[in-house]
Order: C-alpha cells, then structure tokens, then sequence
C-alpha cells in the first residue's frame, strides 16, 4: 500500500496538539506542521475516492475538494476557539441518478464516517415520506439488515414532534414517517484509523450502505407510479 493512502501519527500529533492550543499564535508558529497533515488528509482521501469509484460514482474530484475548512466561523456560535481540530469532508455521488452522501471526520478519540441524507429538501423529503407510507415494510427489512445494523445501527436524524403534515399521528409506521433526516454513522478507535488497512475499512463500510443508496436513488428519480421524473 502507498504511504500517502495511510493517516499519518503525525497528522494525529498535529490535531492533537491543535485541540491543545487552539489559538491564533499557536496555529501560525505550526504552519508547516498544518500544511504536512492537511496535504496527508488530502492524498488519503484522493486515495479513497479513486477505490470509491470502482464501484460506485463519486462527483467530487479530489481529496483537496472534499475537505471541509479547519477554520471555525465564529460569527454565530458559542464555540470561539478559531479552528476546529479535525479532518473532515464529503464525497459527492454523481448526480442525478445516483443520491446519497459519504462524510468523514479524522479527529482523535472522535473518528467516524457518516452517510445518508442529512438535509433533503421539502420535494424530496414528501416523496420519501410517501414511500414510506406505501412501502414501510420494505423500509424496515432494509434498514434493519445485518449488515447495515452490525455496521452502523439505528438510523438516526432529527425527527418532527408529532407527525409530519397529510399523515395521520396513529400512522403504523409512524415512527419512520417523523424522520426528516436519514443517517447513518460508524466510529472508529485511533488504532484503527492509523493502521495501514483503514483506507481499506472506511471503503468496505460505505459499500454496506449502498443498498439503502439504491433504494433512496430508485424512489427519488421516480414518481409514485415508478414513473423516471430525471
């Protein structure tokens, strides 16, 4: 395996030490520390779209794409600390066929990956709610497979209170209709995420959620009728 498709103990030692020193001084006297981790972050995620591809489409181009800013927007939150001390980003499948995002997040003693849909606009969120409502059978067999359940476990997201608008609250499947966000999470320790075979891990734990992305493509390029609306 290349060196550059491996986390890096020096990645985690800056982040480490970023968490410690989260300040402005700190952060330029350690620039070069940043630039050597961040560029890490970005040929092992490089590395990860390039394996991603080979079974799945993956719009975003690049690991230096992907990657979300280290700096905090202070403006309007209670967290002041001006960077955040993690790697994290996103992969993008091809649009519009193919729905769904892969998230990370390389941090020490807080690494996971996401996946799933996490803000589905108001078109997109009644017709997965119509799904539901006609085939919440299909939901359940799918979301509580044991792959998906030994790998990630409950999905998880915000829900609505009550029960979404145009569905009754004594709905049977009532609990999936309250969703409005459909996730996925998986954790994982800092020995796995050093070991030269996370690269590896991380793509085999996104394939497991591939039948959920299949099911979510099919309902959202199609309409009730199973219809193609794309």
């Amino acid at each position: 395996m290349k060196t550059s498709a491996v986390i890096k103990p020096s990645t985690f030692n800056f982040l480490k030490n970023l968490a410690k020193h989260n300040n402005r001084e700190w952060f330029n006297a350690n620039k070069q520390e940043y630039v050597l981790a961040k560029e890490n972050a970005e040929l092992f995620v490089d590395a990860l779209i390039q394996k991603m591809n080979v079974h799945d489409q993956i719009e975003t181009p690049t690991g230096r794409k992907s990657l979300y800013r280290i700096y905090n927007d202070v403006r309007f939150s209670e967290d002041k600390t001006p960077y955040n001390p993690r790697f994290a980003g996103y992969m993008r499948r091809v649009k519009p066929m193919n729905r769904g995002g892969y998230y990370f997040w390389i941090k020490p003693g807080g690494t996971r990956i996401g996946c799933g849909f996490g803000h589905p606009n108001s078109e997109d969120l009644l017709r997965i709610r119509k799904d539901i409502d006609y085939n919440h059978a299909d939901w359940l067999k799918l979301i509580r497979s044991k792959p998906i359940q030994r790998t990630f476990g409950a999905m998880k997201g915000e829900q609505v209170k009550t029960a979404p608008r145009g569905f009754p609250k004594d709905h049977e499947a009532i609990e999936l209709l309250r969703y409005k966000q459909y996730w996925f999470e998986c954790a994982f320790t800092d020995k796995e995420v050093l070991a030269p075979d996370f690269l590896n891990k991380m793509d085999k734990t996104y394939k497991v959620i591939r039948p959920f992305f299949d099911y979510m493509s099919e309902v959202l390029t199609t309409d009730t009728n199973g219809e193609l609306i794309i």
